[in-house]
């Protein structure tokens, strides 16, 4: 396979881009089946798909908002309206946002943990197919990640969890590279 400089540069330079700058356009119909399409080739030991997206688009970005603030006000009676505000805002101003579940499989020969790394890799390969196709992302996990009550209504099923959420929009700022951990603290090698 020959080199590609550009997918090395891009790999290199690669940067979450926070929901607050993601803004319209978002992908359409076609943008988004193939950010769909990158994003589930994936390893898939056993070839046994053990993940699930769930699109939340348009006026359901608002409609998943309130119903994130009315579980919020159930968990926490003390919550106060800014604080009902920024829950209603979970899935603003992105204009589409993916939520990528894992979804295990019993299999004799690919443990659950696998699997969860494999749905892990779907939520990666959609910030990179995004990116691909002009947008940026960012793929965070929030308490309704955790929460049974939120994850479900989100569309988690039991035994089911999700791994995260990945906003997806036009990037309206460029955000400056963070530090990365030098590479001598990070790895090492084995036999050596």
């Amino acid at each position: 396979m020959p080199a590609n400089a550009a997918l090395r540069d891009y790999l290199l330079t690669r940067r979450s881009v926070g929901i607050a700058f993601l803004k319209e356009p978002g992908p359409d119909a076609a943008e988004l089946e193939q950010i769909l399409t990158i994003g589930t080739r994936v390893p898939d030991h056993g070839k046994i798909t053990p993940w699930r997206l769930v699109v939340i688009a348009g006026e359901a970005r608002r409609q998943a908002g309130e119903k994130l603030a009315a579980i919020a006000a159930r968990n926490n009676p003390g919550l106060d309206e800014a604080g009902k505000e920024i829950e209603r805002q979970r899935f603003l101003p992105a204009p589409l946002t993916i939520g990528v579940i894992s979804a295990p499989k019993e299999h004799p020969k690919v443990p659950e943990f696998e699997q969860l790394l494999s749905a892990g890799n779907v939520a990666f390969n959609l910030v990179h197919a995004a990116h691909a196709l002009g947008f940026a992302a960012s793929w965070v996990t929030r308490w309704y990640t955790f929460d049974a009550e939120a994850a479900a209504m989100l569309g988690a099923r039991d035994g089911e969890r999700f791994v995260g959420f990945v906003h997806i929009g036009t990037p309206t700022a460029v955000i400056e590279d963070r530090p990365r951990p030098a590479l001598g603290d990070v790895v090492s090698y084995w036999g050596v």
